[in-house]
């Protein structure tokens, strides 16, 4: 999806907004879809006279992965959805539910909709076809695919909603990053530079956007709880957190958001 390449208003951590409204105030914004862009930049290390001489091994690549669990009024998670064995014999769970991520990515999912659909190698091109035709079918929720490096501009990865089509019952989506792997890999967001979350609207227009600043908070933390938006009084807002985890697996946060 082209996105405008307009500044939209510029959040501080805990600001919440009324995303049908600019900064004067001014509804303006179209939220029959909205794109929630999440990017970052790893931070180059910078080697030594012997570092550079010798080479060194090859630093692993980062691999960030956006997800957003779909809360109720209660504010839990209320379908976890289902286990699911793909036709090249890998199993997931947590399939076709309330959670959107890399082996679930669209809501109301029923489509076997996976990390299949976005083989590495995948012509951009072909991509944005495949989310335009998965919308069009009638889906509320599309994760555009995963993004595994966070190169190059813009956002490394996109998660597009029908806010204003969704049910009654997703009251609040909570957007959050966890780096596969970071606790094997001895990475962590510490290591992540001109990380932001931001959110356009149909028109491809920013409402807002999230930076974070690099903080010594981060240093050890694998994960990232970055927004949320939800419904007040009829209106959608947006919140900027930033709240850091120390675990690489959205599952361990996931756990907080089912009802016992």
């Amino acid at each position: 999806m082209a996105i405008n390449l307009e500044k939209g208003i510029s959040l501080t951590k805990g600001q919440t907004i009324d995303l049908r409204k600019n900064a004067k105030g001014e509804s303006v914004y179209d939220l029959s879809q909205i794109t929630v862009g999440l990017g970052w930049d790893v931070r180059e290390e910078k080697k030594g006279f012997f570092g550079k001489l010798l080479g060194g091994s090859k630093e692993e690549d980062f691999d960030l992965d956006a997800i957003a669990f779909l809360l109720d009024s209660n504010g839990f998670v209320a379908n976890l959805g289902k286990d699911l064995t793909f036709s090249n014999g890998n199993k997931v769970g947590l399939h076709g539910g309330d959670i959107i991520f890399f082996n679930s990515m669209t809501f109301p999912s029923g489509t076997g909709t996976s990390q299949m659909l976005y083989p590495q190698g995948t012509p951009k091109s072909t991509m944005e076809q495949k989310v335009k035709q998965l919308l069009n079918n009638g889906e509320l929720i599309v994760h555009t695919g995963d993004n595994l490096t966070g190169e190059g501009e813009g956002d490394d990865e996109q998660i597009i909603v029908k806010l204003n089509s969704l049910p009654n019952r997703i009251e609040k989506i909570l957007f959050l990053v966890c780096i596969y792997q970071g606790q094997a890999r001895n990475q962590h967001f510490g290591q992540v530079d001109n990380a932001f979350i931001r959110a356009c609207d149909a028109n491809g227009k920013e409402i807002a956007r999230f930076s974070l600043s690099n903080s010594p908070e981060f240093n050890g933390m694998r994960s990232m709880v970055f927004g949320e938006m939800y419904r007040h009084n009829g209106e959608w807002k947006f919140r900027a957190l930033g709240n850091p985890e120390s675990t690489d697996s959205f599952v361990q946060i996931l756990k907080r958001y089912v009802k016992q």
